[in-house]
């Protein structure tokens, strides 16, 4: 079975975590590099919106009903 997430809603949600963990990854493969961590998440953002639909299929075990 699948559920559905409301991709933009998930994107925001962990926009602090995810914008850090971006940072870090770009820094890791390359080092010295100069960039907006803040610009660079809102880009992937706005990227992932055009090749996400609004609503994603996810499989069951990716959700957890509290």
């Amino acid at each position: 079975m699948t559920s559905k997430v409301k991709i933009e809603a998930v994107l925001d949600h962990l926009d602090r975590d995810l914008t850090k963990a971006l940072e870090d990854a770009v820094n890791v493969h390359i080092p010295g590099a100069q960039f907006d961590a803040r610009q660079l998440y809102k880009e992937f953002v706005k990227r992932a919106y055009r090749r996400c639909s609004v609503w994603e299929q996810v499989p069951d075990q990716c959700v957890e009903i509290k």
